[in-house]
């Protein structure tokens, strides 16, 4: 079977046509403005400045070459009529002044596109990774949820910030190519339209190898999106300190370091093998434009000394050949960078198109305080991608005030029930109602506000203790007494106690001065973040799971005045916690099978009964 010569590394390629190709190169062009766009957000004189260099830049080469050949000219006809040196000198002066400031001028300039290339990097890398961020923070929940959409958020953020930073810095060079160009073929058509097409013709071959090298390593890193985030998963497992006392006692350190670099070596040698094809290829066609250079300096040493041109003219047309043929060269090089770049650019580019789903309603206030309560009519739901149903038919009425608690397996269904009343997902049919009206309707982020929810997995904030408390309402963020009593209502406020800095102690190990907290202090962290919320629904998924039995009971024989007035859903494998609550629900296979008090559901013998059964089994 013979391989497609177009194919690269790691990956099939059918063979494109040329509308196919064409199209895929108006796709990378396409995102020049683009880039400029971010280039001067990032900033303004810096890019202003980069685009002064490339004007001034592209007339110095032509005008050096004819003040350089003036030169020449002048001191040949003075040694030839026998001028003294003095003279000679006096009026070859000006000439060299001017050559000097040519030449300051370019240094001048260089210095120009350094300072601002320095700029615009790091600035430019932080407007992409803010881009990045911010597109992130809009996307919602379920791009999280799916392997494909991390492939594109690594390859928008692989090389991103660089290539953007390299199609300006190339954009300005071949804007600066084709001024020189521009001045340099006016001599060279005038010279020799031959001499012209030789040198120019010469260079095209490569150009050719460089832009389909270019696109095969744009589709190798492209494909390779997954092997690059396990090696980034690999690489974080063994250097956080979540992980660490796991893979000690488990002697996972080296066999997970070998997954790491086996990975890296399936990459790298078909980087290298890509490589190497370009190189060869490239040198091969470069030899190409080398003898068609030397193939004109035979002909203008030619010309010469026959006397059809001056010493002077020779320099001058030389200069010309020389750069004329790495300025097209060069200006074809910048062109396949601009492809190449662009190639990768699509990639972000494509991310920050990703547009969320999850749609906001408009100025409807969220009610306050709740009246009529919370209904799920007919909800039905399945996850992006999969076709078991999550939930099926869910019927619901929660009244003002009540406690519910919501029991099952694990899978049952319980936290995609939260994830719904949060909107992190809408129903795939039925509705949502809260006081009649259903939650689409109201604005997002006012809906949100008024739902205080500690998921199971709740994040473990680097920062200080105060920090970690007050992120539960960010606007209040300043409000101390409120801080003091949402961790006093959480128990975390024995824990900060205990602390070396107090409420200023910075919570885990990732930084200098960090304390690390248990499980159980982790915990009461986060309960008392969702406390510090004032909300109108308070939802705790599995708030107690790492507390010691003695605390558990001592918060939930507050467990109703820390939920007075407010609905509340608590979700908990714990019996002794769930028999608090106004109603048990039980959940299996996404359904609603038993609703009632602790002693309704004991007496009805059913699925909870069992389970309360065995559970108390487990005491005795």
């Amino acid at each position: 079977m013979r391989m497609n010569p177009d194919a690269a590394p790691g990956g099939p390629e059918e063979p494109k046509s040329f509308g196919e190709r064409w199209r895929e190169a108006r796709a990378a062009f396409r995102n020049v403005p683009r880039a400029f766009q971010l280039v001067w957000q990032a900033h303004r004189g810096a890019t202003l400045g980069m685009a002064l260099v490339a004007l001034i830049g592209g007339l110095l080469p032509i005008s050096q070459a004819w003040v350089a050949k003036l030169i020449v000219d002048a001191v040949v006809a003075a040694v030839v009529d026998g001028i003294a040196a003095v003279v000679a000198l006096r009026a070859v002066f000006p000439l060299l002044l001017v050559e000097f400031v040519l030449l300051t001028t370019g240094a001048v300039l260089n210095q120009v596109r350094t300072l601002s290339e320095h700029i615009l990097h790091s600035r430019l890398g932080h407007t992409i990774n803010t881009a990045i961020i911010r597109k992130s923070l809009a996307l919602d929940l379920h791009y999280f949820e799916d392997a494909q959409f991390y492939d594109k958020l690594q390859n928008a953020r692989r090389e991103s910030n660089w290539r953007a930073m390299s199609m300006i810095r190339t954009s300005f060079n071949l804007l600066e190519n084709v001024i020189t160009l521009s001045s340099f073929a006016i001599g060279l058509l005038a010279f020799s339209p031959l001499i012209a097409l030789l040198l120019f013709g010469a260079t095209i071959p490569s150009f050719v190898v460089q832009t389909r090298y270019s696109r095969l390593t744009f589709r190798l890193l492209t494909w390779r999106a997954p092997e690059f985030r396990r090696m980034n998963y690999f690489e974080h497992l063994l250097t956080v300190d979540s992980s660490a006392k796991e893979i000690k006692l488990f002697g996972l350190g080296e066999p997970l370091l070998q997954r790491y670099r086996d990975q890296f070596w399936q990459i790298a040698h078909a980087d290298e093998a890509l490589a190497k094809r370009r190189s060869v290829l490239s040198t091969l066609w470069g030899l190409l434009a080398t003898l068609s250079y030397y193939a004109a300096y035979a002909w203008i040493v030619f010309l010469t000394v026959a006397g059809s041109i001056t010493i002077g003219a020779m320099t001058f047309y030389l200069t010309l050949f020389r750069q004329s043929q790495g300025t097209f060269q060069g200006l074809f090089t910048n062109i396949g960078q601009l492809y190449e770049s662009g190639l990768f650019l699509e990639n972000l580019f494509g991310f920050l198109a990703l547009t969320p789903q999850m749609m906001t309603g408009q100025g409807r206030a969220v009610p306050h305080p709740v009246v009529q309560g919370l209904e799920f009519r007919n909800v039905s739901f399945r996850y992006p991608d999969r076709e078991e149903w999550a939930l099926r038919e869910v019927n619901l009425v929660v009244r003002p005030g009540e406690k519910i608690a919501l029991v099952g397996a694990n899978g049952a269904g319980k936290t995609t029930l939260i994830k719904l009343l949060t909107r992190l997902y809408d129903p795939t049919e039925g509705q949502i109602l809260l006081d009649g009206v259903d939650l689409r309707e109201y604005e997002l982020e006012a809906l949100r506000q008024a739902i205080g929810v500690i998921f199971q997995d709740f994040v473990r904030y680097q920062v200080s203790a105060r920090e970690n408390i007050g992120f539960g309402q960010i606007e209040q963020l300043g409000d101390e007494p409120r801080i003091v009593s949402a961790a006093a209502r959480g128990g975390a406020d024995e824990v900060i106690a205990g602390l070396p800095q107090g409420y200023d102690t910075i919570l885990g190990r990732w930084f200098e001065k960090g304390a690390e907290l248990s499980g159980g202090q982790w915990q009461k962290i986060a309960l008392g973040r969702a406390f510090m919320r004032d909300s109108e629904i308070l939802v705790l998924d599995e708030p107690t799971a790492a507390l010691d039995a003695e605390r558990e009971y001592e918060i939930f024989q507050r467990f109703r005045e820390l939920t007075a007035g407010r609905i509340a859903f608590l979700i908990s494998h714990r019996f002794s916690t769930v028999r608090m609550a106004d109603r048990i629900v039980v959940i299996e296979q996404g359904q609603l099978s038993e609703s009632g008090t602790h002693a309704e559901l004991l007496a009805l013998g059913g699925t909870y009964a069992r389970l309360f059964h065995m559970q108390a089994e487990g005491y005795r």
